[in-house]
């Protein structure tokens, strides 16, 4: 089709985008080429093949930062992800960059992240060889993993994105840029309001330092740093905060850390957490015999302790916690 909906959206794409915006049609493309779509753009693609995946409605039920909390309104690994589009997207519009690549990033960025947060993180890191990060595994969600092996077939800005949003080098666009300054603000305001539901800090405890800067609720913190980042990055071939807001984003960061992140209350659980995961591995590692598709490939393929990492990262919390009990908690006598 000539006149397709897709070229169209390329052509405003061009005519009204900054010179800094990675454009749809300058893609560096996918590790199999495959024929464009009519209506939409290879960016629009990829969110759209993320959205509908099956790691991503698994997000709903993993942790974000407190442990099978009691209430409907903490954060969990989907929450946060949405939020951190909807941050990303705003920043991204009013710099003129390419919105559906960077939603398309911040919708993948934490496909990979193990059952129970950071916990189950850290007991992967340990058991597995070679470690585990989370980042790399969103990686390996979308290049293989999704779809029996076959993987999701990103464009290589969307991956690179992925692969940048946490630490190390930065993505090689903008809007991969954007994604990993997005997740911070994300989760430092979020985490804030959950730690204040659940009575382990309060709203005072912040520093009158970062407040004063900042603001005093959600929304003004969230907004001043939004405007940070645009006021940082206009009209410039970077993604940076900028005035005093950049150095109220570190203490408010450091406050989070000494008071949340560490809190020995807030974690109270996380052992546990660790040492389930833990015991998860060791049992797939020694009975790969388990293992069944997808994951029987993978362990002929790549060993006992890839598979492992794999189907463990890809377990929700209340799954792990199924496959636990089924395997180690004893049952009683049915006669």
């Amino acid at each position: 089709m000539e006149n397709c909906i897709r070229r169209r959206t390329e052509e405003i794409e061009r005519s009204f985008l900054s010179q800094f915006a990675s454009l749809s049609a300058g893609s560096r493309g996918r590790v199999r080429p495959e024929k464009p779509c009519d209506i939409r753009t290879d960016y629009q693609r990829d969110r759209d093949r993320i959205l509908h995946c099956n790691s991503f409605r698994r997000l709903k039920h993993k942790t974000q930062v407190f442990l099978a909390p009691e209430g409907d309104h903490y954060r969990t690994r989907l929450t946060h992800t949405l939020e951190v589009s909807q941050i990303a997207r705003t920043i991204s519009r009013a710099l003129r960059l390419n919105e559906d690549l960077t939603e398309a990033i911040a919708l993948g960025h934490d496909l990979g992240h193990t059952p129970f947060g950071h916990a189950g993180e850290r007991a992967l890191n340990r058991c597995c060889e070679g470690g585990f990060r989370h980042f790399e595994q969103s990686v390996r969600v979308v290049e293989l993993l999704e779809k029996g092996g076959r993987g999701l077939n990103l464009t290589r800005e969307v991956v690179n994105g992925i692969a940048c949003h946490t630490r190390g080098e930065e993505a090689f666009t903008l809007e991969g840029r954007i994604v990993r300054v997005a997740d911070k603000i994300a989760y430092m305001n979020h985490d804030i309001d959950d730690a204040v539901r659940a009575g382990v800090i309060k709203e005072d405890d912040i520093p009158q330092d970062v407040s004063d800067v900042l603001g005093y609720t959600k929304s003004q913190r969230i907004t001043s740093l939004i405007n940070s980042v645009i006021a940082g990055s206009e009209g410039k071939n970077q993604i940076s905060l900028s005035g005093e807001a950049e150095g109220a984003f570190y203490r408010l960061n450091k406050f989070l850390f000494d008071n949340v992140y560490l809190n020995s209350r807030a974690k109270s659980e996380e052992g546990k957490a660790e040492d389930l995961v833990s015991r998860l591995f060791e049992y797939y590692v020694n009975h790969n015999d388990k293992f069944t598709g997808e994951y029987k490939k993978i362990c002929e393929r790549e060993g006992a302790q890839r598979a492992a990492c794999d189907y463990i990262a890809g377990m929700t919390d209340r799954f792990a916690m199924h496959v636990y009990s089924e395997l180690f908690i004893p049952k009683s006598w049915q006669y």
